[in-house]
């Protein structure tokens, strides 16, 4: 079934001869890119980076005596590059695994294992904000003409 009013379908059709070329490419190409969010969006990625990294260095050092060393290890080391905001998506999909790998190893309290999943596949997604270092390393550049 095809959706043909725009109200209820969130995303642009691409009809034939709706857009050019170059809005698809555009639209398509940007999706590709963090934004790297600054303002009270990259503010509100900061905390969300932060308290993330923070509730998972407390559930590293609370599984402690319960769970393998290598997966603390990796717990811990995404937890930091998540604090720093060094490689923010790969780190989110680093915490992501080991928390499911948790839930479904571990009997007993899986919710917040499950909301840490979630809060790292998120940051992965969306991407570290512009207090990051990712966003120094990686954020947009601007390039002007050669002075004379």
């Amino acid at each position: 079934m095809m959706i043909s009013n725009s109200s209820f379908w969130p995303f642009p059709t691409f009809v034939a001869g709706r857009y050019s070329d170059t809005e698809r490419r555009g639209v398509s190409l940007q999706r590709l890119f963090s934004t790297f969010a600054h303002g009270v969006p990259g503010v509100g990625l900061l905390l969300q980076r932060l308290v993330t990294a923070a509730a998972l260095g407390y559930c590293v050092f609370a599984r402690f005596q319960s769970v393998s060393g290598a997966l603390l290890l990796i717990d811990g080391g995404a937890a930091l590059l998540l604090l720093l905001g060094l490689w923010t998506p790969v780190a989110g999909l680093v915490i992501a695994g080991c928390e499911l790998w948790t839930i479904a190893s571990e009997r007993g309290e899986f919710w917040l294992p499950l909301v840490l999943a979630t809060l790292g596949a998120t940051l992965a997604m969306i991407g570290p904000g512009a207090w990051s270092i990712d966003a120094l390393l990686f954020g947009r550049k601007q390039i002007g003409p050669p002075s004379r």
